[in-house]
């Protein structure tokens, strides 16, 4: 048991370190052929097909580390129940959807590196690698569980769940097939199946896009293995793993603790100041992170000690970190929009600017539900020992640095990947130039690598499942359910933010973003709303589903790092959720009243 334990840490300690020595090579990349082109005027030839390679081996080091932790994104609707029957059977479950998935993900990567042939043409490596490496990581993801369940003297557990997991994939392995369901609902229900165990999330999607076959789905195991490949191999997710690696160095490096001084120079004095604070730290810092639950830990670190001496309780102290945290998904650059705009193929450019403005105006919902919650006394903080001028001149290499990503992006002078690669490379240089900092580079390369892979993973998961969505004409269906409704915008935007709202309280962010938008979103178009502006609300509406019990994953992280329980957070949530709630009427309406004013 103890050998098990120690092989299995083993290898995750050389996964995470394969998975940080990817992403440095990756960022070195991208930084000089960016460079390169700008410079020089020229690039090198093959660099984007060799990222986009690199990524793909990213997603497959990483996928074995991403069975437990937070990263798993399992959803706990019931409570840990360990001990209980149900609790013992929903662990046999989701250990059985784990140990499947490695499984289908190793047959699948094998029958693919078989089959298929060429060469990449500006590489000139073999095609039969990328499935190769796909089946591979299946294998070690296999191994890794075992080793896990192993060394934690979980035998039964492991028993039990490989005898489930053997009876899940006998069907499909014996070419047993019924027209019970189609594929993609029956898909569905492997999903909703796996939520309800508490499987982890990503797993979840590879079963059932492989369960699919026993009811008729025209991706064999091949084909699925390279449909998942084609939903990571993309060079805009590049930018994912650049604005995480992003978050992490101006944390370490101390560029966060320059905008946190600043903005409480800025409004730290006023009624609930340093809440006013933790909120106007949130703003600035989606300018380079992208990412809400970067935020939420770096706001839990630096914020929850000075909240609770100021006299908030540490229930309020974390529901304010948790609810501000939501505005770094959808102020740019955020990783939600990059998600869909790769799920639905809409410009990034114009999603970033949607994401602007309306983050900005639950920014202001939020400052004021932090000004009439904050008690009188004791809830301003003294006056900062620096001018404001000074403190503003040190945060100026963060404000340039979002300045230049956002507009950027934005005019059309450098793509989302370039971007994030320039945020990351002058972040390492901030890291690299404190002598304090140094030795927490290369662990915040692991930390991104593997988020990385979690969330590439997912993407590259659902990209089956939104084959057989399309196949199966739910989409259509959808949309004739809309027109049949009376063709109202104000009533389709109503609908719309009910169901996502549903969605954010059981899925995670990421995987609705993947699944439901591609489904509404013909919807919304059918009705003449924009569907820019209709993105952009679901992003905001999935992100406010991040504070919505039982899933929150930003109470969540909030509560795992503060060690408030999230029971309580979730109840002191509810003003700031109220204030966002509102702010999101408002937005849907405005979208709504705009299609109606243009529609003949």
């Amino acid at each position: 048991m103890n050998r098990a334990a120690h092989w299995g840490s083993c290898l995750q300690r050389m996964q995470g370190r394969c998975c940080g020595a990817v992403l440095a090579l990756m960022l070195a990349a991208v930084t000089a052929t960016t460079l390169q082109r700008y410079l020089l005027g020229s690039g090198f030839l093959g660099m984007e097909e060799a990222v986009t390679w690199l990524l793909l081996l990213l997603a497959c080091l990483g996928f074995p580390m991403i069975a437990d932790g937070a990263l798993a994104m399992r959803v706990d609707l019931f409570g840990p129940g360990r001990g209980t029957r149900w609790g013992i059977l929903r662990g046999i479950v989701a250990e059985a959807y784990a140990l499947a998935a490695c499984a289908v993900l190793a047959i699948a990567g094998a029958k693919a590196a078989l089959e298929v042939g060429g060469q990449s043409t500006l590489l000139g490596l073999g095609e039969w690698l990328r499935p190769a490496a796909l089946g591979f990581s299946g294998v070690l993801g296999l191994a890794m569980r075992v080793l896990v369940l192993t060394g934690e003297r979980r035998m039964r557990l492991l028993l039990a769940a490989g005898a489930v997991a053997t009876l899940i994939l006998a069907p499909v392995a014996a070419g047993l097939s019924t027209s019970m369901l189609q594929p993609s609902p029956a898909a569905l229900i492997v999903i909703g199946i796996g939520i309800l165990a508490g499987a982890p999330l990503v797993h979840a999607f590879v079963l059932a896009g492989y369960i699919a076959l026993a009811f008729g789905s025209m991706l064999v195991e091949p084909a699925l293995a390279l449909s998942l490949l084609g939903g990571i191999g993309r060079y805009l997710l590049l930018a994912i793993p650049f604005f995480l690696l992003a978050g992490g160095l101006l944390t370490i490096s101390g560029a966060a603790g320059d905008l946190v001084r600043f903005a409480s120079a800025m409004v730290g004095r006023r009624r609930a100041g340093l809440g006013q604070t933790v909120l106007l730290t949130s703003v600035l810092f989606s300018g380079v992170s992208g990412s809400s639950i970067a935020n939420a830990a770096f706001s839990s670190k630096t914020f929850m000690e000075p909240l609770t001496a100021a006299g908030y309780t540490p229930e309020r102290a974390g529901a304010i970190i948790a609810s501000t945290a939501v505005l770094d998904n959808i102020i740019p650059p955020s990783i939600a929009f990059l998600i869909l705009a790769a799920a639905t193929s809409l410009p990034v450019g114009p999603l970033l600017t949607g994401g602007l403005f309306a983050g900005l105006a639950l920014a202001a919902a939020l400052a004021v539900a932090i000004h009439f919650r904050a008690d009188l006394r004791g809830s301003a903080i003294s006056k900062p020992q620096a001018s404001r001028w000074r403190l503003a001149l040190r945060a100026v290499p963060v404000f340039g640095l979002g300045l230049i990503v956002v507009a950027g992006i934005r005019l059309g002078i450098v793509s989302p990947t370039e971007a994030s690669a320039l945020a990351a490379a002058y972040t390492f240089v901030l890291a690299l130039w404190g002598r304090d900092s140094r030795a927490g580079i290369f662990p915040a390369l692991q930390q991104a690598g593997v988020e990385t892979a979690a969330i590439t993973m997912l993407i590259g998961a659902a990209t089956p499942l939104a084959f057989l969505l399309a196949v199966d004409g739910i989409g259509t269906w959808a949309t004739g359910l809309a027109l049949s409704l009376g063709e109202n915008p104000f009533m389709v935007m109503l609908a719309a933010n009910l169901i996502l709202l549903g969605v954010g309280l059981v899925l995670d962010i990421g995987a609705a973003i993947l699944l439901f938008p591609p489904i509404l979103l013909p919807v919304a178009v059918a009705v003449g709303i924009d569907p820019v502006a209709f993105g952009v609300m679901v992003v905001v509406n999935l992100m406010i589903g991040g504070l919505t019990p039982p899933v929150g994953i930003l109470v969540q992280v909030t509560g795992a790092a503060t060690g408030v329980p999230a029971t309580r957070l979730f109840a002191a949530t509810r003003p700031y959720l109220a204030a966002l709630l509102l702010a999101l009427l408002c937005i849907g309406m405005g979208i709504a009243a705009h299609a109606a004013f243009l529609r003949p």
